[in-house]
Formats: C-alpha cells, structure tokens, sequence
C-alpha cells in the first residue's frame, strides 16, 4: 500500500528546497554583477564542442563587464553590500544543499558510527 500523505510530503519538500536553492544561487549571481564583479568563465575547449569561445570574443566580454562595471550608479558601499548580500546568498544555497544530503545518509551515517 502507497502512503499518499508521505509521498506528497516528500514531494512538497523537494520542490520548495529545489526552488530556494535555485532562487538564493541566482539571486547571488544578480547581485554580484550589481557590486561590479560579473563572472565571466571562459569555456573550456572540447574537440566535439558546438560553439567555441575564441580569445578575442573572450577579450571582448571581459571590456563589455569593466564598462559596465564602470557604469554603475552605485557607491563604493552599496556595490560591497551587494557583494556581501550575494555571498550569504551563495552560502545560502549551499547550506540548503548539504542540509539535504544530510537529511538523505546524515542519521544512516551516524548511525552506523555509533553517535
């Protein structure tokens, strides 16, 4: 027999935990690109990539973000509020992560360590 409750309960969890976790991780990246730092990753090159980045549309980015960055009608304070908002939203985002890997095998591993 199907416990339905559980199932949806389960369920309900899933979705929000997935949603806060998604919500707090792009709101950090909003909010690092307010303070100023955008990230900009280069790709890495694979011989079966689709589209490769070449180093001087890397280049080019990277002028696009300093302009911006230069741009912005923020002061030095805010543009470091950002920043520290976005980092406790990244930290945010983790936390929510291994709360769920703990709540997945945290009892089953202490368990089997004897705490």
């Amino acid at each position: 027999m199907i416990d339905w409750l559980a199932f949806l309960l389960v369920f309900v969890a899933a979705f929000v935990s997935s949603a806060v976790v998604v919500s707090a991780y792009a709101l950090g990246i909003r909010l690092l690109t307010i303070s100023g730092r955008t990230p900009i990753v280069t790709p890495a090159e694979f011989t079966d990539a689709i589209t490769i980045v070449t180093p001087a549309e890397a280049r080019q980015a990277e002028k696009r973000a300093a302009k911006a960055a230069r741009k912005s009608p923020l002061s030095d304070g805010q543009k470091r509020a950002a920043l520290v908002c976005a980092w406790a939203c990244f930290a945010l985002s983790g936390f929510a992560v291994l709360f769920g890997i703990y709540l997945i095998v945290g009892e089953k591993v202490l368990g089997l360590l004897g705490a």
